[in-house]
């Protein structure tokens, strides 16, 4: 038997007004996903635990089958592990966004969605310019890593910065802010503005119209974790695609072996197909693939129905309709679908509501639903299940 969880991040929504009152998952064209549940079994998913945030960290966490309770110590010593950042127990990895502020706001959170190519020009004169602080790591276009060598940074408490666009940038810095070392990263970052607003890469992007990587907001930080592997736990060998680093990183410390298909990019020109094509390649060796998809969760983020209509719509028809094709020809399988939490437009964020799964089995059971959407899976046979526990129901069913 041969499993298959494809993941569109954020693809959860709300009802919207321009669809006359349906989701972007109702709305969108999606044959395959409504062959799935109507094929299969569907349900409810509490990938966000009560008293934690809703971040993909912890949601994806808890849909490869590990309770975030016990296993999660942050975001950014996971992307750490993918970016080669070997931490000490000492250390804390801090995820650190490049980002546009703008007359005391943060304005983007992204920075424009700034290339890898200019980002790497900017992490290497943050590690000149900061070096007594800890050391910068680069990642991939916005998202990059920092680690402190103060074990009680851990303790911080620090806000994504997805969640506070438009805001003051004062009332989000790193907290207690009396802390001598909170005061010490506020500092940092404050420092940064000084130091990136005329850098080179954004002067050029200034003259070019675009959003500049003006400033660096630290957040989501980690010990490093201890976890079982994924074929400790489930005698199972697996493997993850993705462009994004937080999902590489979990792999890394699960044991999972992360498989790189060339134009995967965590945003809304990643390539699906590639993705699909690389998936049924490692499923001649793995068990296990799980197929992370970003773009539905950017799209969320910048309140652009038609893109994550668009995204949603691409996951169906090159990922799930090519698996539907080939793996039947090779293999009995097992295929899941969900999100890994929502991330409505309305509010361009991520929020903790049950997301919606549909899983399909050959020869397995089915119940009486016959689409696949936030509304649907209400009436399915598997009921609201705990997040870290779909993997083992999905598993045996």
């Amino acid at each position: 038997m041969k499993y298959v969880v494809v993941i569109g991040d954020g693809m959860a929504d709300y009802p919207q007004e321009e669809l006359e009152g349906k989701t972007p998952l109702q709305k969108a064209e999606t044959p395959n996903m409504d062959r799935i549940a109507r094929k299969g079994a569907c349900g409810l998913l509490k990938t966000v635990p009560e008293g934690m945030e809703a971040g993909s960290d912890v949601a994806n966490l808890s849909i490869m089958g590990y309770d975030p309770h016990e296993y999660y110590t942050g975001r950014g010593p996971l992307e750490a592990a993918s970016m080669g950042a070997e931490l000490s127990r000492e250390e804390v990895a801090f995820r650190c966004n490049l980002i546009n502020t703008e007359e005391g706001l943060l304005s983007d959170f992204n920075a424009g969605h700034i290339s890898t190519a200019e980002a790497s020009e900017i992490i290497e004169y943050l590690n000149q310019s900061f070096h007594q602080y800890g050391k910068f790591y680069l990642g991939t276009s916005y998202r990059h890593l920092f680690v402190s060598p103060k074990k009680e940074a851990a303790d911080l408490q620090s806000i994504p910065p997805h969640d506070v666009v438009g805001e003051p940038l004062s009332q989000h810095l790193l907290k207690p802010e009396d802390d001598k070392l909170a005061r010490e990263l506020n500092q940092l970052m404050d420092q940064s503005h000084a130091k990136l607003e005329n850098h080179p890469v954004n002067q050029k992007r200034s003259r070019e119209g675009q959003k500049t990587a003006n400033m660096i907001w630290l957040w989501g930080q980690g010990l490093k974790p201890q976890m079982p592997s994924f074929k400790e736990k489930y005698g199972l060998k697996g493997a993850t695609i993705t462009g994004v680093d937080l999902i590489k990183g979990l792999g890394v410390y699960l044991g999972l072996t992360n498989i790189k298909v060339p134009g995967a990019t965590g945003y809304y020109d990643t390539d699906y197909c590639g993705k699909a094509n690389y998936a049924l390649d490692a499923l001649e060796e793995h068990d296990l693939v799980f197929i992370h998809v970003e773009a539905p969760d950017e799209a969320g983020h910048a309140g652009d129905l038609e893109e994550k209509i668009r995204a949603i719509e691409r996951i169906d028809k090159r990922i799930l309709g090519k698996l539907w094709k080939e793996l039947p020809q090779h293999h009995d399988f097992a295929m899941a679908i969900l999100p890994d939490h929502f991330t409505p437009l309305s509010v361009q964020t991520h929020t903790p509501e049950p997301v919606p799964y549909a899983m399909f089995k050959s020869g397995g059971l089915k119940d009486e639903v016959d689409s696949y959407h936030e509304f649907s899976v209400e009436k399915g046979s598997q009921g609201l299940l705990e997040g870290y526990l779909f993997l083992k129901n999905f598993l045996e069913y």
